[in-house]
């Protein structure tokens, strides 16, 4: 037996490839190397390019649908309220729970906008939003409260609160409805108004996204979220402080409802009872289809932003295409479904490297 032959299984169990090396030892790969293989690699860049299908397709069909007056305007508008949403219910998925009470939260924020405008006339918009914001958070602490120390199933306390929020709207507004002729002009600019082309609701759902998906991956806060969706027994017996994080999780999520519920009110400058009916299952889509496991621990907002833009585009650009209805909600239906399983899928693969690459060692 030669020297080449007694070295060469050593040069060949030497060698891994970069999906491997970024899976078991990510230091092994340059930072370079490493940022492009993450982002090849990644669910978010998959949707983005679903997303960018779907525009080119419905812009072959008709020009208007992007190249218009308003076609990009809306393009970047319309999802701004939903992106807000599904950046908090992503951070609650990721703690393995789900938030369904977002939208009767953003109902009772909307009502409460433009109460507040019409009884406090010359208000700060500044001063309505920050009401707003805080009356989500105190709603969503109630529904972390519940999660986190009551020990009961989120699914089970969100679906409860998710009729008793709405109850109170309905029991608040009754029949009453709040018109734009109610608002300052200073405050519906809001919806209008748009900074270098971009919207100002956008500007601001950018801005959110970009503090939370920072947060989530730099400080370790947002690394515990992580850990305690992929394993909560076992963060538990690591010492983190499992309750604490779920309840900011839900604290966050709605705050970001009572944000998104002013938003909508300056966005369409009425409200009634029926406001947010169903979004709460648009946003657990939106962050499903934008690669956040619904068993938690993976994924990203980032992915949920784009999952929510394919959301609003997909619904604005079927019937473009002459597609009904019915195929709208199924095209919808087949995404959540798939995005499941491919879920699934990636999982197990994932589970199965890891295996092998210890045997390997």
């Amino acid at each position: 037996m030669s020297h080449t032959d007694i070295e060469r299984p050593d040069a060949e169990s030497s060698e891994v490839s970069a999906s491997e090396a970024l899976l078991v030892e990510p230091s092994r790969l340059s930072p370079t190397r490493r940022v492009l293989t993450t982002v090849l690699r990644s669910r978010e860049l998959s949707i983005f390019l679903v997303l960018v299908a779907v525009v080119v397709l419905a812009t072959a069909k008709n020009e208007s649908f992007l190249f218009s007056s308003d076609g990009w305007r809306n393009f970047l508008l319309n999802p701004s309220i939903l992106v807000l949403l599904a950046v908090g219910q992503g951070v609650v998925i990721i703690t393995r729970n789900v938030d369904l009470s977002v939208g009767s939260v953003m109902a009772l924020t909307a009502y409460l906008t433009g109460r507040l405008f019409i009884e406090q006339p010359g208000l700060p918009v500044v001063v309505v939003l920050a009401a707003c914001l805080l009356l989500g958070a105190v709603l969503g602490l109630v529904n972390g409260a519940l999660v986190a120390y009551g020990n009961v199933p989120a699914l089970v306390i969100t679906l409860g609160t998710l009729y008793i929020y709405r109850g109170i709207m309905l029991t608040w507004a009754g029949s009453d409805r709040i018109n734009a002729g109610d608002l300052p002009r200073e405050f519906l600019r809001l919806g209008t108004r748009a900074v270098l082309g971009v919207p100002i609701l956008t500007i601001i759902a950018l801005v959110v996204l970009a503090a939370v998906g920072y947060y989530l991956h730099t400080a370790r806060g947002g690394r515990e979220l992580y850990a305690i969706g992929s394993d909560p027994d076992a963060a538990v017996l690591y010492g983190l402080a499992v309750r604490r994080r779920v309840l900011a999780a839900f604290v966050l999520s709605g705050a970001l409802a009572g944000l998104a519920g002013a938003l909508y009110t300056a966005r369409y400058g009425t409200v009634s009872s029926s406001v947010g009916n169903g979004i709460e299952l648009q946003a657990v889509a939106a962050a499903v289809i934008g690669g956040i496991a619904i068993f938690g621990g993976s994924g990203t907002v980032w992915g949920a932003a784009i999952g929510a833009f394919l959301l609003v585009t997909i619904n604005r650009a079927l019937p473009s295409l002459g597609i009904e209805d019915f195929w709208q909600r199924a095209v919808v239906g087949a995404l959540i479904l798939g995005a499941i399983v491919l879920d699934r899928v990636l999982a197990a693969r994932q589970a199965r490297r890891l295996a092998e690459s210890r045997d390997h060692a």
